[in-house]
Order: C-alpha cells, then sequence, then structure tokens
C-alpha cells in the first residue's frame, strides 16, 4: 500500500499500535516477548506501537491475528472504540 493512501488512515493505525501495547502490558510481556511469540523482531512491535513518526507501519492481517492470538484476545478488541 502506497504511503499516500495510508496517511489518510493515519490516527486509526495510531490507536491500534495503542491498543496492541495495551493489551501486551495487560499480560506483562515486552515487546522483546511480544515479537518472539509472533514471529517477528522487536522494532517492528516498537514501531506498529508508537505510529508516531513519519512512516505508517500497517500490520498485515496474519500479521494481526497472530498478535490477537498470543494476547489471548479477539481480534476485534484490537479496533474497538
Amino acid at each position: 500500500m502506497r504511503q499516500e493512501n495510508k496517511e489518510r488512515y493515519r490516527e486509526q493505525y495510531r490507536i491500534l499500535g495503542l491498543r496492541i501495547a495495551f493489551y501486551r502490558r495487560k499480560k506483562e510481556w515486552t515487546q522483546e516477548q511480544l515479537a518472539d511469540a509472533v514471529g517477528c523482531n522487536t522494532s517492528f512491535i516498537g514501531q506498529l506501537e508508537s505510529n508516531n513518526n513519519a512512516r505508517i507501519h500497517a500490520p498485515s492481517l496474519y500479521m494481526l491475528f497472530r498478535i490477537a492470538e498470543v494476547l489471548e484476545v479477539p481480534v476485534s478488541k484490537l479496533f474497538e472504540e
């Protein structure tokens, strides 16, 4: 997806990252532990959770499903208002 197309959803990506961070902390996990559990690197989790720099980080559906699975929350919880 092109960066300018992602830009229109910047706030939603930021909120998604905050929700991931919330559920990770609720499990008392570090970013490194979450990254290991889902099979990615720690910097990806950090970028995903912050999403407040110039570049927007959009996870794949697969990665969203994996994150929700290991955090033991329905994926819908990551999008609730």
